[in-house]
């Protein structure tokens, strides 16, 4: 009967079966430890079915095993054996294949994450990572298939026909990076991701619309999505953000929205990050709009609002579906106005350009923007600043012009 056993002298588990009346015993790199028994038991129970079903392969999986010489090839080999490793034999053996350590890291980190988080990680493995990798130990994973890997990715077509972005390629090689280097510290290998960049990702596309074009969107949009703008231009709120926001973070009574939740793919979630956070202080055009908002909903026999009823929802009471309403609303307004067609998340560029405008505090507009340090601020929008506020360098060149006549060789007013 197969078993897994321990060596005594080294702590290292190894495999012993009968395989064509051969006994077999297989060494492993793996230290006595109950994941690992967990991870070679599962490898086991595979080796055994195929044994079964007379598909099993012997040098698929010992592929420099001592009895390899004892049994003819068969069977397909995966395209990881197929390449030259500059690896000790002990890794290729004793390590899991990516998929078998990616489903047990996988159950690990859900317990951190959240179920957003989670489903993005799976969607990535199941999509992109498994297909590619799942058969390869990790251990065989080398620096040039993560190479190769990316570059692949970047002739996949993504969305309206273009290839994947710089950003999702990189969001899609993060959990890769991960599994890798957990495998490499457990297993004890050197981590093939070592010295691997992420691509550079372009600067944020920033392009808020000016108070005479919000002036133009707010006195031309639907009267039913009316105060929806107003209060997406003069909060900085994330479509997710305003989407799920329901009456009971409305207060009316501190002119504060608190930003705790957020609407991702149909269900209502905490805040992407500890920094989303946060309380968002009410101007009065957006307290007049929330008031008539909260008033008008009682009028006409409507029942009263409950605390976790949306804000912005349909008849039937379930939160706005974002891509509907850039579709039918958004869109057809800024043609219709020949406006520069413009993602609504313009609108939360918008905000910060205006209240850096407005010479509010750079700290201010950083938590209301829910953003934990004011680097990103400046990095992102200061560039906006000259053009709203003129201040460009023109005052200190007046005060020298007026103080210091000397040094442009002559007098000025």
């Amino acid at each position: 009967m197969a078993s897994i056993n321990v060596r005594k002298d080294l702590g290292t588990l190894y495999f012993d079966f009968r395989y064509a009346g051969v006994r077999c015993r297989e060494q492993t790199a793996l230290k006595d430890t109950l994941v690992n028994r967990r991870i070679m038991k599962n490898t086991l129970k595979k080796m055994e079915k195929e044994m079964v079903e007379g598909t099993f392969d012997y040098h698929r999986y010992f592929p420099d095993g001592p009895n390899g010489h004892r049994f003819h090839r068969g069977g397909k080999a995966p395209l990881a054996s197929k390449i030259k490793r500059a690896i000790p034999d002990t890794e290729v053996v004793g390590t899991p294949t990516f998929a078998e350590f990616a489903e047990l890291w996988l159950g690990e980190m859900r317990i951190q994450w959240r179920e957003t988080q989670y489903h993005t990680v799976e969607n990535a493995l199941q999509k992109h990572l498994l297909p590619v990798f799942g058969e390869q130990r990790v251990g065989q994973i080398t620096k040039g298939d993560i190479l190769a890997f990316r570059s692949g990715l970047a002739n996949v077509p993504g969305r309206k026909g273009k290839t994947l972005s710089a950003s999702r390629i990189n969001h899609i090689l993060t959990p890769l990076r991960m599994i890798l280097n957990e495998a490499a510290n457990r297993f004890e290998f050197t981590a093939p991701y070592h010295g691997i960049k992420s691509l550079k990702v372009p600067r944020t596309d920033v392009e808020p619309f000016s108070l005479e074009e919000v002036d133009m969107i707010l006195r031309n949009v639907r009267a039913d999505f009316r105060d929806y703008y107003l209060i997406r231009f003069f909060t900085g709120l994330r479509t997710s953000e305003i989407d799920g926001l329901r009456w009971e973070k409305v207060d009316l009574v501190r002119r504060q929205i608190l930003v705790h939740e957020a609407l991702v793919n149909g269900q209502v979630v905490p805040t992407k990050n500890d920094g989303s956070y946060r309380a968002v202080e009410m101007s009065l055009p957006v307290y007049q709009a929330f008031k008539a908002l909260h008033e008008s909903y009682n009028q006409g026999g409507n029942k009263k609002r409950a605390p976790n009823d949306y804000v912005f929802c349909t008849r039937e009471g379930t939160p706005l579906r974002h891509d509907n309403v850039t579709k039918r609303i958004w869109y057809p307004l800024l043609r219709y106005l020949d406006l520069k067609p413009r993602r609504p998340y313009q609108t939360r560029h918008t905000a910060a350009t205006l209240w850096l405008a407005a010479g509010e505090s750079p700290e201010w507009i950083a938590r209301q923007m829910g953003h934990s340090t004011t680097e990103m601020l400046f990095r992102v929008y200061s560039r906006y600043v000259p053009n709203l506020t003129r201040q460009d360098g023109s005052a200190m060149e007046r005060l020298i012009l007026s103080h210091l006549p000397s040094v442009t060789g002559g007098d000025h007013v």
